[in-house]
């Protein structure tokens, strides 16, 4: 499965059968998420057999069940890592659904259970992300219309075009979308966010720019 494919399949989850990771798939995401930490400096851990962090039947948004395996997403605090979080992190949840995982990133309805993970020091936990094999393939949530979410100073490219229909199919809090891409002299990108009560936006930032990337090419474009 190409990742344009696996951001076209991928919806959050929230129920999981509780089947055990297959071993293999494990391997393969421990390899990816030691490359990421070690190419971004995240301390992204992966959590097997817990079901303890999502069990809690107290929230209102968002309930859980099955959800026995999970990445911890930590870093320092900032803007610069909550970036990356989000980044990285959707890095891993399209690589886990080409080996046929489903995933949810969770911002709040989640416990932090003492043991399962190490923090460095200075590190916090920016969020959560559930995984593993769904009841179901999720559904797709409600697209909103693609000229809201960019401004450009001349003609739009189909590669443009491209990277933000894929941007448009991340995930964000709550489906916050609180984004905006602006393209300037035919291939240079800058991004905006805007305040959301929810917060989590610059993590966000990162997933959908890893989005764009994916639909628009990395070699069509500069990032400013």
């Amino acid at each position: 499965m190409e990742l344009i494919e696996a951001i076209r399949q991928r919806h959050s989850v929230r129920r999981y059968t509780g089947q055990p990771i297959d071993r293999a798939v494990v391997e393969t995401l421990r390899s990816a998420i030691e490359s990421a930490n070690a190419e971004s400096g995240l301390n992204i851990q992966l959590v097997l057999n817990e079901p303890k962090a999502f069990a809690s039947k107290i929230h209102t948004y968002g309930t859980f069940s099955g959800v026995n395996d999970y990445l911890v997403m930590a870093a320092p605090k900032g803007k610069q890592w909550e970036e990356k979080i989000g980044y990285y992190g959707e890095k891993i949840v399209l690589l886990a659904q080409t080996l046929g995982l489903n995933t949810c990133w969770v911002g709040l309805t989640y416990k932090k259970i003492p043991g399962a993970f190490t923090l460095r020091e200075g590190d916090i936990v920016h969020c959560e992300i559930a995984l593993g094999y769904g009841e179901n393939q999720g559904v797709q949530h409600p697209l909103k219309p693609a000229e809201k979410f960019f401004e450009a100073d001349g003609e739009v490219p189909e590669w443009f075009k491209a990277g933000l229909e894929a941007a448009l199919l991340a995930p964000t809090a709550v489906n916050q979308q609180k984004f905006k891409f602006i393209l300037h002299d035919g291939n240079k990108v800058e991004t905006k966010t805007f305040f959301s009560p929810w917060g989590y936006t610059i993590i966000d930032l990162g997933i959908v720019k890893y989005h764009f990337e994916i639909g628009a090419g990395k070699e069509k474009f500069t990032w400013l």
